[in-house]
């Protein structure tokens, strides 16, 4: 991998080499982050080479990822996600320029897809022939997609809470499912000691530094596609085309997408992409915010229980905190906690105002933005990307509650659409449609 220099402990600065046995620092236990030599990507890259490059997923920006010359990614259409610029919402929020980037349309239906990738690659790199991870969910739907596409076996381990949808998932792309009774810190501690137990490929994201490399380029398409983005303010444009937003909204739970958000824009800063670095809004359930309540009390990462319907940012002890506390205050970041109710609102107005289905902690961002742009914390010029992370068909029975008819909140604006239920009659129609004030 001629463009990774290696790895650096970012807890007490160790160095390693990037090997496929590269997980943790060996000195202190630390979390590691992968460093890439800018001064040889630098030369290789330039306007034309993207201009030119026709393979529209996240391959395209193979300088920056660590995976070798000649690797063969797996066959699944990972990334490029739609970024919609989505005025009727941010006519409604007061921001003239918002954008949601709907990364719930990758393969298995989260952004995920882009961690499971690399790792899918860097196992049959590593000469492995199984890979496995704890998770609440995506991670583990978007393990299980990789490994099928590329003829690996997965074992996945999920806390018994993960919804039906995503265990239907695991059980049709072949996974092995382990489901624990317990939280995700114990799902986490057993699927670690039964990875280390049959050598398995770990794709736990708190133990494998690749991993946030895969998510970040969720970033390096934002910055390129709002580059390629009618309606753009000329002003905003930077090198070659393509441009940094000046906010981007993240879900955070376990901490690692936050973190590859916050890379992939260092990563385009550095090599002269981009000429500025957006600032994050890190949001997170007020049930379960142990990350943007060590920002907000300037204090160390403490655990929390895990009360919240956003099962895949439920983490009491997120594995890679110091990652994403680091990206927070490096980005002079904002703090943003919602609750369940605001959640549910979001995936409603998200979807009637921009037609994005997203499902609970895929929406979270957009919640924490809902609440900064009301809070005055964004300007209303400023060019704010808010990603969406997995698809609504995620966790159906959470919809079914932000949409009212399944125990969820019933929205008191008499305009919302209701679910009407009637015999096949033109009469009993109209008068369902004078009874709601519906005229068609």
């Amino acid at each position: 991998m001629r463009n990774v220099k290696g790895a650096v402990c970012i807890k007490c600065g160790a160095e390693f080499e990037a090997g496929d046995d590269t997980y943790t620092c060996a000195k202190c236990g630390g979390i590691l982050e992968i460093v890439y030599d800018y001064d040889y990507i630098k030369p290789r890259i330039s306007a034309q080479t993207f201009a030119n490059d026709k393979n529209f997923s996240m391959w395209r920006y193979m300088q920056f990822l660590p995976v070798g010359e000649g690797a063969r990614p797996g066959p699944l259409r990972v990334g490029w996600s739609p970024l919609y610029k989505t005025e009727a919402l941010g006519k409604t929020l007061g921001l003239e320029n918002l954008y949601i980037k709907d990364d719930g349309l990758n393969p298995t239906s989260s952004l995920k897809d882009r961690a499971s990738a690399i790792a899918a690659l860097r196992a049959v790199h590593a000469g492995k022939d199984t890979v496995a991870c704890s998770s609440t969910g995506n991670a583990a739907s978007s393990l299980a997609g990789a490994a099928a596409s590329m003829g690996l076996k997965s074992v996945i381990f999920v806390p018994e809470r993960a919804p039906q949808g995503k265990l239907t998932q695991l059980l049709i792309f072949g996974a092995v499912v382990v489901s624990v009774k317990g939280d995700y810190g114990a799902t986490f501690r057993l699927s670690a000691r039964a990875i280390e137990k049959y050598g398995w490929y770990n794709r736990n994201a708190a133990i494998n530094p690749y991993l946030s490399e895969g998510k970040k380029t969720v970033s390096l398409e934002i910055a390129e596609q709002l580059g390629l983005a009618a309606g753009v303010p000329a002003a905003a444009h930077g090198a070659y085309g393509f441009t940094a937003p000046d906010f981007v909204a993240v879900s955070v739970g376990d901490g690692c997408t936050i973190a590859g958000v916050w890379k992939g824009f260092k990563d385009l800063y550095a090599v002269g992409l981009i000429d500025k670095l957006p600032r994050l809004i890190s949001v997170q359930a007020e049930g379960c915010c142990p990350v943007n309540r060590a920002i907000e009390r300037d204090a160390p990462l403490e655990p929390m229980e895990e009360n919240t319907l956003a099962d895949s940012i439920a983490v009491g002890v997120p594995r890679n905190g110091d990652k994403a506390l680091a990206a927070i205050r490096e980005s002079n970041g904002i703090t943003v906690n919602v609750s369940d109710d605001e959640i549910l609102a979001a995936m409603r107005l998200l979807g009637r105002s921009a037609g994005i289905f997203g499902e609970p902690a895929g929406v979270t961002g957009t919640a924490g933005l809902i609440k900064a742009a009301e809070r005055a914390l964004i300007p209303h010029d400023a060019l704010v990307v808010s990603i969406v992370t997995g698809n609504g068909l995620k966790d159906v029975a959470s919809a079914q509650k932000a949409a009212g008819i399944a125990g969820g909140v019933k929205p008191d604006n008499s305009n919302e659409p209701k679910l009407i239920r009637i015999e096949p009659d033109m009469d009993l129609l109209t008068v369902e449609f004078a009874k709601r004030g519906i005229c068609p």
